[in-house]
């Protein structure tokens, strides 16, 4: 009997948790959206961007293949890269010509207002219904960067002391990063489904 009586209650919350779903949303879109602004994070996503088939017309050189001082063919944005820390000014001057900078504040301009989509979903089911397939949208062309980003997967780096384990299906830290967004997929889902029935019966 109380078991029924504690399952009861659970079930009379399903309302928040999918309120606590659409928060946990907006909070990662917002943060990662906002931090699209920086120079840092702007570069970061290049390797992902250049090797999308949906995304890499936004740049002006980063697809370009050059020879590197081993005389291997390289993609042209592998030679600009900036570690996380640290800010290099011709590397900065390759991306400001690149794009790398102006194509990052629209999408996180992008991925900020999508958060915000799903927000709103609390009050304006509508609202929610159209950021929860936005988000299943944006997480779906995150997720093609398994199959499109070499540095999703651990590098062969050759030597006497290369790991046996780099390529499928051993992810880089990159790759880690990416996989989580199916996750987010779900989430989008769900919250579609949860919103369009609000639409559909607002009664309920």
């Amino acid at each position: 009997m109380q078991n029924s009586k504690l399952y009861s209650r659970l079930l009379q919350w399903d309302g928040y948790f999918f309120n606590f779903l659409r928060i946990s949303i907006f909070i990662v879109m917002a943060w990662i959206g906002g931090l699209k602004a920086f120079q840092y994070e702007a570069d970061g996503i290049v390797p992902f961007v250049a090797n999308s088939p949906f995304m890499s017309f936004f740049y002006k050189n980063a697809g370009n293949k050059i020879l590197n001082e081993d005389q291997k063919q390289v993609s042209e944005y592998t030679l600009y890269k900036n570690p996380e820390g640290k800010v290099v000014k011709k590397n900065i001057d390759w991306h400001t010509k690149n794009g790398t900078y102006a194509f990052s504040y629209g999408l996180g301009t992008m991925i900020v207002i999508i958060g915000v989509m799903v927000l709103l979903g609390i009050w304006f089911p509508k609202m929610g219904a159209a950021g929860g397939v936005l988000t299943f949208l944006m997480s779906l062309v995150t997720l093609s960067f398994l199959v499109t980003t070499p540095e999703a997967y651990v590098p062969n780096l050759g030597g006497d002391y290369a790991t046996p384990q780099y390529g499928f299906p051993y992810l880089s830290g990159a790759g880690r990063l990416v996989v989580k967004d199916i996750i987010m997929m779900a989430g989008g889902l769900v919250l579609f489904s949860e919103s369009l029935k609000k639409v559909l019966k607002p009664s309920a």
